[in-house]
């Protein structure tokens, strides 16, 4: 399976945005890619205010991205913000094109480094597995990262790849715990994680809100580094070796030596 890592600058214009989405996904397309994904805040980057730029699931933004989608025959997963009704919007990943038709909505806020994501996001409580090709993808946002047992119920709902959608905040040692992240994960789950970050803008910009440190890179199932971007904008194009993952999955059998731990909990709970 071919993915493309669309690692761009998401300026604070939706429209303009729409322009990046539409060159690299017909990019991706024609490098022979199922899939390609985008940074969290493709709809507008992070540091000004995000209700007013906020568009429901079938409004003009999304609906463009479909079309987007559509012509270029392949899978796009982006970044947009959609209205709660309490003045707070959703950080929301829009999944669209080649029959799929979903979304997620993030579930751990950045409420840390200074930040509290919360006063302005409403949080998500479902997490979502998308078939591309018949392949189970599951998508994450930023600071879901952090949070193991995501991943690792995604992996459990048939998640082979799991998606990192990012606008990472930039400062000492940030990069470093992206990589680490992102790898860490990989091994928990013992699956693929592509990981896509907003790149690094500057310093004006990346003053004013965690807008991308660059770094956008796909983890092996053992955690290695299969490819990755530096700091600027980039289209990342790499092969997933499914058979790799389930025979990886096989070998390391982590996830159903977790189930076996909990039905024997389960059990001796019982007895």
């Amino acid at each position: 399976m071919r993915i493309a890592l669309a690692q761009i600058l998401s300026g604070s214009e939706p429209a303009a945005n729409l322009a990046l989405v539409e060159d690299y996904t017909h990019r991706a397309a024609d490098a022979g890619a199922r899939m390609v994904l985008f940074p969290e805040a493709t709809m507008c980057r992070f540091g000004v205010p995000l209700d007013p730029v906020a568009e429901p699931l079938d409004g003009p933004w999304a609906s463009r991205v479909r079309a987007i989608a559509d012509r270029a025959g392949i899978v796009v997963v982006a970044g947009m913000f959609v209205p709660t009704g309490d003045g707070r919007v959703f950080n929301t990943l829009i999944a669209t094109g080649s029959g799929v038709d979903a979304h997620y909505e993030k579930i751990h806020l950045y409420d840390a480094f200074g930040f509290q994501e919360s006063k302005t996001v409403a949080p998500g409580r479902e997490p979502v597995v998308i078939d591309v090709d018949g392949v189970g993808v599951g998508l994450t946002l930023c600071y879901d990262v952090r949070f193991p047992e995501l991943y690792v119920e995604l992996a459990e709902r048939g998640a082979q790849l799991i998606t990192v959608h990012a606008s990472w905040g930039s400062g000492p040692g940030k990069l470093d715990q992206w990589t680490l992240l992102a790898r860490a994960r990989a091994i928990d789950t013992t699956g693929y994680v592509a990981a896509v970050d907003q790149g690094r803008p500057g310093a004006d910009i990346a003053a004013v809100g965690p807008t991308g440190v660059g770094g956008s890179l796909v983890a092996s199932p053992t955690g290695e580094v299969v490819c990755s971007a530096g700091a600027d904008p980039q289209l990342l194009v790499t092969d997933i070796d499914l058979d790799n993952a389930h025979r990886v999955r096989e070998t390391i059998a982590v996830l159903s030596n977790r189930a076996d731990f909990a039905r024997r909990g389960k059990a001796e709970s019982r007895s």
